[in-house]
């Protein structure tokens, strides 16, 4: 199937979703995609004013949507134990857990808990949540787990001696930012392996959205470039409903199988429809990926499958 898009999203009535990141961009952009389908999407955002905002907006262009608000922090463990012990006083059940927020490019900082912000907010955060829904998950017939990646895995390592990118002088932001998802891949594909294991009838998937023009905005870095250049960046860039269009692929196509990739099958998978595509090496590495659901477990406390 070439050129799939939100048109064949199936129905979606009486699944209950989670996005993270889900009141701007890409995240957004799932969100109304979701609800316009007929599923209870909630919207898990640490900016409760811009969440609100969306949801009005959403409700706005679709009255009938099913879309909520519930606070998240990934940077706080204590705020990601809230989350998922008040979704649990509300659902039953999971389908669809897309952990899609993220940050780039930071300067070095740390999360609430201590930990480098790109791997603690782009994989420790989304690790605990995962594993603290992971109930939900188990008991929802055909649930998928999404982990939004990026291009960029391909120039990431994972140094276990370095993990929080604290050893040594001068520190990366593009190497901490890329190590953050190549953990997103290393962690989509042992988590599936362990689903397999413990016969749990979920899949686990990621996604990456190519050059999305909104997500260029997120660092104050690429604001200036992207007006600067703006007719470069149109050119190679895609907007973010284009941009959600893999992430979507693989939260409900049913031809998905545990354990694939989904970009941008144009050139450089910068830009296009949704296709399967490949990882590097490395996210296929089994002993890094044992490595990190070790020390994963150990700096977040959550333990699971």
């Amino acid at each position: 199937m070439h050129r799939w898009d939100a048109n064949q999203i199936p129905d979606l009535s009486g699944n209950v979703i989670i996005v993270t990141g889900g009141n701007t961009g890409i995240g957004l952009q799932a969100v109304v995609a979701f609800a316009g389908k007929g599923a209870e999407t909630i919207l898990a955002c640490r900016n409760d004013k811009k969440a609100h905002k969306a949801v009005g907006k959403i409700k706005k262009k679709i009255p009938e949507a099913q879309v909520r608000h519930m606070h998240l922090d990934l940077g706080s463990l204590a705020s990601v134990q809230h989350f998922a012990e008040t979704f649990g006083n509300y659902y039953s059940r999971l389908d669809i857990l897309l952990n899609n927020a993220g940050v780039i490019l930071n300067p070095y900082r740390v999360t609430e808990d201590g930990f480098e912000s790109h791997i603690g907010i782009n994989h420790l955060g989304h690790f605990a949540l995962t594993g603290l829904l992971i109930d939900h998950i188990a008991k929802t017939d055909g649930a998928r787990v999404v982990n939004v990646s990026s291009k960029v895995h391909r120039m990431g390592r994972m140094d276990f001696d370095n993990f929080q990118h604290t050893l040594r002088k001068g520190y990366s932001r593009i190497g901490a930012y890329s190590s953050s998802k190549l953990a997103n891949l290393l962690f989509t594909y042992e988590l599936n392996r362990r689903f397999r294991i413990a016969d749990i009838n979920a899949l686990a998937v990621a996604a990456h959205p190519g050059y999305s023009y909104t997500d260029l905005g997120r660092a104050r870095f690429f604001k200036v470039l992207k007006y600067i250049f703006y007719p470069l960046v149109v050119t190679i860039t895609q907007n973010s409903a284009r941009g959600a269009l893999p992430s979507l692929r693989a939260a409900v196509d049913p031809g998905v199988k545990g354990g694939e990739f989904f970009g941008p099958g144009g050139r450089g998978e910068r830009k296009g429809f949704p296709v399967q595509v490949k990882s590097n090496g490395e996210s296929h590495d089994t002993e890094d990926a044992r490595l990190l659901w070790e020390i994963s477990e150990k700096l977040t406390g959550v333990k699971f499958l």
